[in-house]
């Protein structure tokens, strides 16, 4: 359609443009309102993803003693290819910074399902029903506990390829742990939903309050329950009473009681991009230019790092909202199609890679 694929010039993303070109996610019907973007937005927030998933809930203890959960998709089991074998690739959600966990990522996570994947969606520390041992959460981008967990998944599935895909401002801690990782991640391929390229700007703009206050309420309802463990590290009247995503965060991690920092040291160790250089795994984001959380592409897009960098790719589109991008099926994201397809062209040409060099495959 009017989808652009932005990136170096490579034998890979010769590979993308054939495969997501032949795509016919990217050809997808016309949504009803394609000027309304704040409608995709809601839509991809409340909209229950159908059928239901069944998830088993998993418990990871971390070298701090912090806890983080990890939802293993596993039904409904009518999904043609649901449960996957021992060597199934293994794909990695990522909610967003909030960890609301949205219809539109269980979605996803259905999608993958029915293709044979083996979807999990991982939990920070206090989100989502995860229980908080620890009187500290995930900064928003310390991929520390993401990198125990990713150790935890290779080995409970060491045969099965591993890939990640992160939805809006939870990007934020996929592409810092790319970053950091560098050759190192164990991910096999990454894919970016709408991201938040850089972290201090879009805390600073003025969102959209249909996106904002919801988030700011969903994660204060959260922190509440761990008022008391919180109160020795954070105040807890200033935090409960921030009016703004800015005032939450810097509460959280900047006007603590015993480390306090300034803003603009939090964001020198949290900005997204702080490594991207070092990343050595192709990364897709798809964004589309009329976001309303992310803003305008001219200052929120990094185009220079999709014009140096061999790993990362923009498929960028005209419309389709945060994390909407919506077609006229029911409970249909092209989006979805769109990031499924990347992974089996990814696989594709890797096979054709080990092949042509003679590289036995990992182990």
């Amino acid at each position: 359609g009017c989808c652009r694929l932005l990136c170096k010039p490579s034998a890979l993303a010769q590979h993308l443009v054939r495969s997501l070109g032949r795509s016919a996610a990217l050809r997808g019907g016309r949504w009803p309102w394609p000027r309304w973007p704040q409608l995709q937005m809601l839509q991809q927030l409340l909209q229950p993803p159908e059928p239901e998933p069944v998830v088993a809930r998993e418990l990871l203890q971390l070298s701090d003693a912090g806890l983080v959960a990890l939802d293993w998709l596993v039904g409904p089991w009518g999904a043609v290819g649901g449960g996957g074998g021992a060597s199934s690739p293994v794909l990695l959600l990522i909610p967003n910074a909030a960890g609301k966990v949205t219809g539109g990522l269980l979605q996803l996570g259905l999608r993958a399902l029915e293709r044979g994947f083996i979807p999990v969606i991982f939990n920070r520390r206090g989100h989502n029903g995860c229980p908080l041992t620890t009187p500290r959460l995930q900064p928003f981008g310390d991929p520390g506990d993401l990198r125990e967990a990713v150790t935890y998944v290779r080995c409970r599935h060491p045969s099965a390829s591993l890939l990640a895909v992160s939805e809006g401002s939870g990007s934020g801690l996929l592409l810092a742990y790319l970053g950091e990782s560098g050759s190192s991640s164990r991910l096999a391929a990454a894919a970016c939903l709408s991201p938040i390229f850089r972290g201090r700007d879009w805390f600073e703009a003025a969102m959209p309050w249909l996106y904002e206050w919801p988030l700011l309420l969903h994660l204060k309802q959260g922190l509440s329950r761990y008022a008391g463990s919180l109160a020795e590290a954070v105040d807890m009247d200033r935090l409960l009473g921030s009016r703004s995503l800015r005032e939450l965060e810097e509460s959280l991690f900047c006007r603590t009681r015993s480390r306090p920092t300034s803003w603009e040291v939090y964001w020198e160790r949290n900005e997204p991009l702080r490594d991207a250089d070092e990343a050595a795994v192709p990364v897709l984001c798809l964004c589309s230019a009329d976001d309303p959380v992310r803003g305008p592409p001219a200052r929120s897009l990094p185009m220079e790092l999709f014009r140096s960098s061999p790993y990362f790719f923009l498929l960028l589109t005209p419309r389709g909202g945060h994390c909407g991008f919506p077609r006229r099926a029911p409970g249909r994201c092209w989006g979805h199609e769109a990031v499924l397809e990347y992974f089996r062209a990814m696989a594709e040409f890797l096979r054709t890679e080990e092949r042509r060099k003679g590289l036995p495959r990992p182990r």
